[in-house]
């Protein structure tokens, strides 16, 4: 059993930064591959990044490529979305997710058995 609790979330004004951070529990962590996701309001969840449990392989959507960077620190069983030039479509709930047991392309949210409650990203113009 894996409990993510995300933090780092708020305001902030377009071409800002913001890093946002999944804190895991449980001993496994290491094991597990790390995702995060966004949801903004009336739109489907959606794929943002991915991390490998060794940070060897990491995936981002096409929409925050060059923007955003996955990292993991597994001895603080931590991951971390950091964003920079943030944009209003950026404002979203983002979630983090772990998976073990179903991962296979590290972008479908259906590959992760757990998730966090989401922190609030709110972008301004």
């Amino acid at each position: 059993q894996v409990q993510l609790v995300e933090s780092g979330g708020g305001l902030v004004q377009a071409g800002g930064s913001l890093r946002v951070s999944c804190a895991a529990s449980g001993r496994t962590f290491v094991h597990y591959a790390m995702g995060w996701f966004r949801q903004a309001p009336g739109k489907e969840r959606e794929f943002v990044a991915a991390i490998s449990w060794s940070a060897g392989n990491v995936y981002y959507s096409d929409s925050v490529k060059g923007r955003f960077t996955i990292s993991r620190d597994n001895a603080k069983n931590t991951v971390y979305l950091q964003m920079n030039s943030l944009k209003p479509e950026d404002t979203a709930v983002y979630y983090c997710a772990a998976g073990v047991q179903s991962i296979v392309t590290m972008r479908g949210l259906g590959e992760y058995e757990y998730w966090g409650q989401g922190t609030q990203v709110t972008v301004s113009s």
